[in-house]
């Protein structure tokens, strides 16, 4: 990475896509869902682990069978509460209640298949992000070569600007003379103005796609490109379709398929009962919080079988089932749309290379047609119109190709891109 002088960095072509991939804020905003979505599998996980718990009660009360049991559990009954008067119409009583519990799952199909269905869901988001980055990848390469092309198109306006300048110079030059028409001057003069508007349209075009390029990359300011033209390498078609095969949202899509199938099983483990075990200490006090004037433990073992629910769990596994299978009819259909970009993308390189051929031979044409006339308008052959005419196609020609070839270059890119490959081919990933 380099810096001019005005502080506008330069990056090649994998430097920019480096830093964007770092920086740019939408990859950013991705990653966090992508955290976030790990963070279920905790959640899925901690429904199979054991749960403490520690809970501090306050009772004051003169029910009867209350203040007979609280009694007991302080430990401080004594003969003289089983006299009527105390058993009927008790002192009030205060009881501070501690409980340390803890409770752990035994046999919870539906809390191991979940855990399941969220480490597969947090793969498929990964999938994801990682399709995102290669989109961001073709953002950034497509604005690169764009900046390279506005380079070229001012290059271009400021080649049409000096040939419209030495065509004023021939027509002022032979108007002074005698042999021109001062209309020729005029029309020079006019051509060399709207080259002018052209050249500053072409800069200001420049700086958009510098800027453009740096929003990109997660940065506030302009940034320019290498001097080396950027290029991505070109292979042969099934390079192209092995690698579609595998494409990160393909991918993505499949993982959520077996989420969706897992889910089906969710659905159907709620006829199975939950069986788990439950400990309980307890402390209590009549005066002082957490005290333990008297102490007991229980263990319980706890099997829960819900018979009828309302038939929630039979629409529920419908349900689980249809988006099981609107998922699979997805990637059906993913497939065949990938494939079909694919194929159109190669076709368009191959028809971008031709049409640089053309637009090459086209010049060629503008160029040698642009010096004979000249040459007839200097020797009163041709009037001015013609050269004109012939400047005007000659610039076309030349922004012709500029466009040509920035077309062919994108349009390798976008394949590389249709194909799942694009951080492969520019030596981002292996």
């Amino acid at each position: 990475i380099q810096t001019t002088l005005a502080q506008e960095h330069k990056f090649s072509l994998k430097d920019a896509v480096k830093t964007a991939l770092e920086n740019n804020d939408g990859l950013k905003a991705l990653e966090s869902s992508v955290s976030a979505q790990k963070s279920e599998i905790g959640i899925s996980r901690s429904s199979l682990l054991p749960q403490l718990n520690i809970e501090e009660s306050f009772v004051r009360t003169n029910n009867p069978t209350s203040v007979f049991s609280i009694k007991l559990n302080q430990q401080r009954f004594s003969e003289s509460d089983f006299e009527i008067s105390n058993l009927n119409n008790p002192d009030p009583i205060s009881d501070f209640e501690t409980n340390f519990s803890a409770e752990m799952p035994i046999l919870v199909v539906q809390e191991y298949l979940s855990l399941k269905s969220s480490k597969k869901e947090y793969l498929a988001k990964n999938e994801e992000f990682g399709r995102q980055k290669e989109v961001v990848a073709f953002n950034v390469i497509e604005s690169y070569l764009n900046i390279q092309t506005a380079k070229e198109f001012v290059s271009v306006a400021e080649k049409a600007l000096q040939d419209a300048r030495e065509q004023l110079r021939i027509a002022d030059k032979r108007y002074k003379s005698g042999l021109g028409l001062f209309s020729d001057t005029l029309r020079a003069s006019t051509a060399v103005t709207e080259a002018e508007q052209q050249l500053i349209s072409t800069k200001k075009n420049l700086k958009v796609a510098k800027r453009i390029l740096g929003l990109l990359l997660g940065l506030s300011e302009s940034v320019d490109t290498d001097t080396e033209q950027a290029e991505i390498p070109l292979y042969d078609m099934d390079y192209y379709t092995d690698n579609s095969l595998t494409r990160k949202d393909i991918k993505s899509l499949e993982l959520k398929h077996e989420s969706a199938k897992t889910n089906v099983k969710i659905a159907e483990s709620g006829y199975i009962p939950k069986i788990g075990v439950r400990g309980t200490y307890q402390l209590n006090d009549n005066d002082t919080p957490f005290g333990a004037q008297g102490s007991s433990w229980f263990v319980a073992g706890i099997m829960r079988w819900e018979l009828f629910n309302g038939a929630r769990r039979e629409y529920e596994r419908a349900k689980a089932k249809h988006q099981a299978a609107e998922i699979g009819q997805t990637i059906n259909g993913l497939k065949k749309t990938v494939s079909l970009r694919v194929y159109e993308s190669h076709l368009a390189v191959d028809e971008a290379k031709k049409n640089i051929e053309l637009a090459e031979s086209s010049l060629r044409t503008a160029e040698e047609g642009t010096r004979l006339v000249q040459k007839r308008y200097e020797n009163s052959l041709s009037p001015f119109f013609d050269l004109l005419n012939a400047q005007v196609n000659l610039d076309r020609a030349r922004a012709n190709l500029v466009a040509k070839k920035n077309g062919y270059l994108i349009s390798v890119a976008k394949l590389s891109f249709e194909s799942g490959a694009i951080l492969q081919d520019i030596g981002i990933e292996q």
